[in-house]
């Protein structure tokens, strides 16, 4: 792409990178004031989801026509070829946002590759405080949080699922390094038994689900206690943790 078209000496466009909510939340609970103003300045948006995008930018600016702003899909099924025609409005010198299907944008979601565009086109970039799932189940699991890694969504077919499996819990054990993962909501249930068949008895577990939202539940136990007392884990948002 060629150079930019915003004045000279003017202060770059910004990218905003914009947190959605975790799930049934209130936007005031959630978020700071600043986020709704900036998202009030905006005009384009590159979007995970419309429907969940649409339903937070009425939060944040209930008298706003959402119909007039301008908003582009960003997902997984997004090439690298197709990141400069959509950070076109950045290049004439508009601020954009970037909003995630839920939390925060550029972290388990393929908003990272529009940042990195951004960056080398000049962009500044500017990241908005918000919920994000992993950080909130990391402090309140009561497990190593100078030391940890997000694993992200598991495999889903065995024999690589039993093994990584096995792998993370191994990582946990032997470095005391907190193992972070996720699986989609309706298969956390079946990943919850899988950890407690496949994990050592005295490996800690942490289950954390609907994180920030009214049935938000976050509870540490070692795997042999949770053998004796399960539980079914809802069909909401889930991640798990692995710690010593």
């Amino acid at each position: 792409m060629g150079p930019q078209t915003h004045d000279v000496g003017a202060p770059p466009p910004t990218l905003y990178l914009i947190p959605n909510l975790l799930g049934d939340s209130h936007v005031d609970n959630a978020l700071p004031p600043l986020v709704s103003r900036v998202v009030r300045d905006l005009h384009y948006f590159l979007v995970e989801e419309p429907k969940s995008a649409r339903k937070l930018l009425k939060s944040l600016s209930p008298d706003r026509q959402i119909r007039e702003l301008n908003l582009a899909l960003l997902n997984e099924h997004t090439k690298p070829h197709e990141l400069a025609a959509l950070l076109s409005p950045l290049v004439q010198g508009h601020n954009m946002g970037i909003i995630s299907e839920a939390g925060c944008p550029a972290v388990a979601d393929p908003g990272s590759d529009a940042v990195r565009k951004a960056h080398e086109l000049g962009a500044k970039v500017v990241p908005l405080v918000g919920p994000c799932s992993m950080l909130l189940a990391l402090i309140a699991s009561g497990l190593n949080g100078q030391k940890w890694r997000f694993a992200g969504y598991l495999p889903i077919d065995n024999p690589a699922r039993e093994r990584e499996v096995k792998k993370l819990d191994s990582e946990a054990r032997s470095s005391g390094e907190t193992q972070i993962f996720m699986d989609t909501p309706y298969r956390s249930n079946k990943l919850f038994l899988e950890l407690l068949d496949l994990c050592h008895p005295d490996t800690l577990l942490c289950v954390a689900q609907g994180v920030t939202t009214p049935v938000e539940m976050i509870r540490t136990r070692s795997v042999m206690k949770w053998r004796q007392d399960p539980l079914q884990p809802a069909k909401l948002p889930t991640l798990f943790l692995l710690g010593r």
